[in-house]
């Protein structure tokens, strides 16, 4: 008797048989070991991308927490922003806080971005009181990977992804000087109630305003910049002032949305309408009955709703990935452009006694 490979070979006939037999079971193993491998791997990889596709759906249907930070709340220029960041909030299905100090102070909007961070909201938009004392809290909030954009005013650039400008600072400033110049045919004095003296979007609006005069207005002299606060009151008292130390004013630059109607104000109870004229920036409704009367020719400003719906809608794009980039159209918004990590909005709209009454805002 042979043994060949452990089977024992007694005939040829015995033999052919057993080895059939051993291939067949064999093969038979193999298959039924593959065929379980292969069941179990593909269980495994269906569990993952279940787990998968749930944590993504997870995600996407958990809206972003968007902070939108106003320099001060309680004026109507920041209750219309208001409005268009919330008409995003509901259309873009995100959370939108918008929220601010009671007044324009950079100490008090420091620890309005304090308590957001401590919210864990997912992304900033702070319109600064100040371009470099807000960046010690900014960078808090990039720490703990809060995306932090600016709008309205701007940080130095290293404490933000991008600005969100309103319109062209030169354009605006230039625009600004204009104004004035023609209604007081290219002479005479004049001076400016800012909004502050320190924030970013005021001092580049003065800057080209300073520059225009120059290069083209000779014969006008700018007197005096005196800072509102963004206070009604504030800048009432200052075109008070403004018109008791320069007797000869001859007209007033309002660089805040409160200043212009303030000074008007002030104008009229001086008896000095047809003397000292106003410009500047202002919501149309504030200053619809001051154009009708001739106090002013007219005045410039944006829609901050859609600066508002903007500032939202940018935020939450940039949560999604994605950067703002030159004539980006966005819906409720138009075209956009972009330079250098700086949005501008569009062109300013100029009120006039023939167009206020289209406006309501």
């Amino acid at each position: 008797m042979t043994v060949r490979w452990g089977v024992v070979a007694t005939s040829g006939y015995k033999l052919l048989t057993l080895c059939f037999i051993a291939i067949l079971f064999v093969s038979g193993c193999g298959t039924e070991a593959a065929n379980s491998n292969q069941d179990e791997v593909v269980y495994v990889n269906e569990d993952k991308e279940e787990r998968i596709a749930q944590r993504l759906q997870d995600v996407q249907s958990k809206p972003y927490t968007i902070a939108v930070v106003p320099k001060l709340t309680g004026i109507s220029y920041y209750e219309a922003a208001e409005e268009g960041a919330m008409e995003a909030a509901e259309d873009l299905n995100v959370n939108v806080i918008f929220t601010g100090p009671p007044v324009g102070d950079v100490t008090l909007q420091m620890k309005v971005i304090e308590e957001l961070i401590a919210r864990k909201v997912d992304a900033i938009a702070v319109s600064a009181n100040d371009p470099f004392k807000l960046l010690p809290v900014l960078k808090k909030a990039r720490e703990q990977n809060i995306k932090v954009i600016t709008w309205d005013g701007d940080t130095d650039p290293i404490g933000r992804e991008f600005f969100v400008n309103m319109v062209d600072p030169q354009t605006l400033g230039r625009h600004l000087m204009d104004n004035l110049a023609l209604s007081l045919n290219e002479k005479g004095k004049f001076a400016i109630i800012t909004s502050s003296l320190t924030a970013s979007n005021t001092t580049d609006w003065i800057k080209w305003i300073k520059i225009q005069q120059k290069e083209y207005y000779p014969e006008m002299k700018l007197t005096e910049i005196v800072s509102s606060n963004d206070s009604y009151d504030n800048a009432y008292e200052a075109a008070k002032y403004l018109m008791n130390e320069y007797p000869d004013l001859s007209g007033i630059i309002g660089v805040s949305a409160v200043a212009p109607s303030a000074a008007a104000k002030a104008i009229q109870a001086a008896g000095k309408s047809n003397s000292v004229k106003v410009v500047g920036l202002s919501l149309p409704n504030a200053m619809r009955d001051y154009i009708k009367e001739g106090v002013t020719p007219n005045i410039t400003l944006w829609s901050p709703q859609r600066l508002g719906y903007l500032t939202v809608a940018l935020a939450k794009n940039l949560l999604d990935g994605e950067f703002p980039y030159d004539q980006q159209e966005i819906p409720k918004v138009g075209n956009i452009r972009v330079k250098d990590n700086v949005v501008i909005m569009g062109v300013p709209i100029v009120f006039t006694k023939e167009n206020i009454d289209q406006y309501d805002f």
